[in-house]
Order: structure tokens, then sequence, then C-alpha cells
């Protein structure tokens, strides 16, 4: 019973420090992911807002990186946001990717660094609102299978 115990306290404990404590081939840098690990289903946290919002991010049709949707809860009943997206890791590491509300003008922008021992599951970073040049911390993080397809 006590060596049960033990295993599944350690099994916990591999579980909440993240696949890195027992996978050493997670990549310390986004530069290392390769690029359909960005692909799929991720939720968005903005600082000082209460509500996620769900990301999804598929290939790019016309160069190596992503392209998908941002759905924001509006609150109140109101109908969700849906904005496009589009981006791909910089030469410095950061997953960099524009926001745009009607398909043209650029909207927003977010610049995040993948976290050590995320398996390439979180960034953490800024957006920027274009309209007010504000800046929000966000969290993504990755919440749903890679679907290679989009």
């Amino acid at each position: 019973m006590k060596a049960m115990r033990a295993a599944l306290i350690a099994l916990a404990a591999v579980t909440v420090t993240g696949c890195a404590a027992v996978d050493p081939n997670c990549p310390a840098d986004a530069r290392d992911l390769p690029l359909p690990s960005l692909y799929g289903r991720w939720e968005a946290r903005f600082d000082g807002l209460p509500a996620a919002s769900v990301v999804q991010l598929g290939k790019h049709p016309d160069y190596a990186g992503v392209r998908g949707t941002i759905t924001r809860d509006a609150g109140g009943g109101a109908k969700p946001s849906v904005a496009q997206l589009a981006g791909d890791v910089d030469d410095e590491g950061a997953l960099s990717i524009d926001e745009s509300l009607d398909g043209r003008a650029i909207s927003g922008n977010w610049a995040g660094t993948l976290q050590p021992r995320s398996c390439g599951r979180e960034f953490r970073g800024t957006w920027r609102n274009a309209a007010d040049d504000s800046t929000h911390p966000f969290v993504l993080t990755k919440t749903g299978a890679t679907e290679g397809k989009q």
C-alpha cells in the first residue's frame, strides 16, 4: 500500500511540474517547436479580464506560420467577437501574431515567449491594442488536440 501511495504521489508531482521533468526533448525555445505543435485549440487569458477567449490556430496557406481566430466572450449575453489571427515564431524565438477584426487592418499584436517546462503548451507575453496602444499581459495555453489542416 505504501509503495502504491508513493507511486501516486510521484505521478502527481510529475503532472504538476510539467512534462520537462520526464521528457528531456521538451523544447527550451519556441524556435525548437515544430510548426504543427502550434495548431489546435488554445485558451487565451488577458490580465484584468475574467473570461477566457478561445483561440484556434492552423497552418497558414501562404507561408510557414499559423492562421486562425480568437473568439472573445462579450459578456452580458452579447454576441462574442471573432477576430482573425496570423503569425509565426520570429527569429528571436517569440510567438508573434497579428490580429484583425475586419480582415484588413491590424487591431492588435501578440508577442509571447514559450514557458519553460510547458513542452510547447504555454506562452506568456503582451497583447497590444492597436486602437489605443494599451498593452495587456496574456497567457496562451494549449487546450485541444493538434489539428494539422485548417
